[in-house]
């Protein structure tokens, strides 16, 4: 499966990111369509990918805080590559803009992979939409850049 991937700005592409994370976040799992949409939205860098036909499959942010979130994967692509593109996309993203210490909010569930690759909790176990998550964060230098190339 070939796929683009492009940093997008909020203001320009907001429909189709709004129409994604609406999509996983909204409708299929559930949570609260006034949770999901904040005031990071606007200041943060966006990372959209889309696939052959011109659809989004997948859209991130990462926050002026450094965080990396709102992961949004269409269930049909919900595959190894596209989830490492995606998180190689952001932590490019991070390094561009000097980011320090890179964050993720995540369910308890993603916990264990999220240790494995370096970050560590920051914080207690806390509910959010009515789902356990937990903070963790790990310094951006532990991550190397990824040849660019690779990213299709």
């Amino acid at each position: 499966m070939a796929f683009t991937i492009q940093n997008v700005d909020w203001e320009k592409d907001k429909h189709r990111l709004k129409a994604l994370r609406e999509h996983v976040f909204v409708l299929e799992w559930r949570v609260p369509e006034a949770s999901e949409f904040d005031e990071h939205d606007h200041s943060a860098c966006h990372v959209l990918i889309i696939n052959d036909e011109n659809e989004p499959i997948a859209t991130g942010r990462l926050t002026q805080r450094g965080e990396l979130g709102r992961i949004a994967v269409k269930r049909c692509h919900r595959t190894l590559p596209v989830y490492r593109a995606l998180f190689e996309a952001l932590i490019t993203v991070a390094k561009r803009n000097n980011v320090p210490n890179i964050k993720v909010i995540c369910n308890l569930e993603s916990v264990s992979y999220h240790k494995s690759i370096g970050f560590t909790p920051d914080g207690q176990v806390f509910m959010d939409a009515g789902v356990p998550r937990q903070r963790l964060k790990c310094p951006a230098e532990r991550f190397p850049l990824p040849d660019v190339t690779q990213l299709h």
